[in-house]
């Protein structure tokens, strides 16, 4: 961490011990668990992200939803990219049998409703969007075949830009952000939050868990309360492209070569979806 990053941490919380380091070094983000007098918090903190800032920007309006499901904000300087919340008890769900619990996506859906605050329609997200795709599929040039990469482009182009209806999304909402505690799922990382679709929310886990399991899915929108339909047709196969591609391109620059082939995979099943 800088030095104006450690004084203020200092500042907000006295005297602390690290009890476990969870920093992505490729994102140049510090992730901190740590104990102090009046209690534990996660600090996160970083001198070039600007996922710091997205996640003090989503909790400037507080989290919705059941007490105790999401991080509280305790302390924040976007100037000087830190926060500090207070810690959240519980074990990644990534990884564990609860990845595999339709209970656990049930739960998850229902949080995502609540997290789901309707915001204002809007004529240029869809346009925004299919405009980065296309720039991505630009610097997907050589990593992508060029049949894949031609049918992508055309399917991009034949996409309307329609209004969509923004809410708060969480960015990234998938197991290895939700943490299990007794029997109970929180949310954590806000990181990659902003006004969106709804739909955006679904599209790694449509992807990922939901591949060959109808009961986790149905679980999941059991929870939430509502399916993806002939209304969200659009926007949706927009967000499904834009992800897939976004994939490649930022695995393939950090030399992820593995997240690259999942990103290849997505994107082939985008494609072959009619």
């Amino acid at each position: 961490m800088t030095e104006k990053q450690c004084a203020l941490l200092e500042e907000w919380l006295g005297p602390y011990s690290v009890i476990a380091d969870y920093s992505w070094p490729l994102q140049d983000t510090t992730v901190l668990h740590v104990s102090t007098a009046a209690g534990q918090f996660a600090v996160k903190a970083s001198a070039t992200s600007h996922h710091i800032r997205r996640e003090i920007a989503a909790h400037a309006h507080g989290m919705p939803g059941p007490q105790g499901s999401f991080p509280v904000l305790r302390h924040a300087s976007p100037d000087a990219g830190i926060l500090v919340t207070e810690f959240l008890p519980g074990k990644l769900v990534e990884g564990t049998p609860a990845e595999h619990a339709p209970e656990m996506y049930r739960q998850a859906g229902a949080l995502l409703a609540a997290l789901h605050r309707p915001l204002a329609e809007s004529t240029e997200y869809a346009k925004k969007l299919r405009y980065t795709t296309e720039l991505l599929l630009k610097k997907g040039r050589g990593l992508l075949d060029a049949g894949m990469l031609a049918r992508a482009g055309a399917e991009l182009a034949a996409l309307p830009a329609v209004p969509v209806q923004l809410v708060t999304t969480h960015g990234d909402y998938q197991p290895r952000n939700w943490l299990q505690d007794g029997g109970r799922i929180k949310v954590i990382d806000f990181g990659r939050a902003d006004a969106r679709p709804w739909v955006h929310d679904l599209v790694r886990l449509s992807h990922q868990q939901f591949l060959g399991s109808a009961a986790l899915e149905d679980a999941f929108y059991e929870g939430y309360g509502r399916r993806i339909g002939p209304a969200e047709d659009t926007i949706w196969r927009l967000e499904n492209l834009n992800q897939a591609i976004g994939t490649i391109v930022w695995a393939h620059g950090i030399g992820d070569f593995a997240f690259r082939d999942s990103g290849v995979a997505m994107l082939e099943r985008v494609l072959a979806d009619p």
